[in-house]
């Protein structure tokens, strides 16, 4: 059910036009310090996660791993998402923290 809750937030956030989905539009939001949280797919290339994780620890963004960011999003194809506003991100953060709490 918590899996459920962080889709829902994650749709919600896409079709209010709150982030960036793909690993360029994601790491542009997060060069010009639009990004507040980076969610990035737990399967992704290693090289993709190396350089999201120092993009985001460079710039000071939270980077959280999720299970299926394109999916949830509508976009099978992305596996990373920048979430540009501070209410979606907080919603986003609480729904992962409910997940880590149901989940063990």
């Amino acid at each position: 059910m918590a899996e459920t809750k962080l889709f829902n937030c994650l749709g919600l956030c896409r079709r209010a036009g709150k982030c960036q989905s793909g690993a360029f539009a994601a790491q542009k939001a997060v060069r010009e310090r639009k990004a507040r949280l980076v969610l990035l797919q737990a399967d992704a290339s290693a090289e993709t996660r190396a350089k999201m994780e120092a993009l985001c620890r460079e710039r000071g963004v939270p980077l959280r791993l999720v299970p299926e960011v394109g999916r949830a999003i509508g976009k099978d194809g992305h596996v990373v998402m920048a979430v540009t506003d501070n209410g979606f991100a907080n919603m986003i953060l609480d729904a992962l923290a409910s997940e880590t709490e149901v989940g063990g």
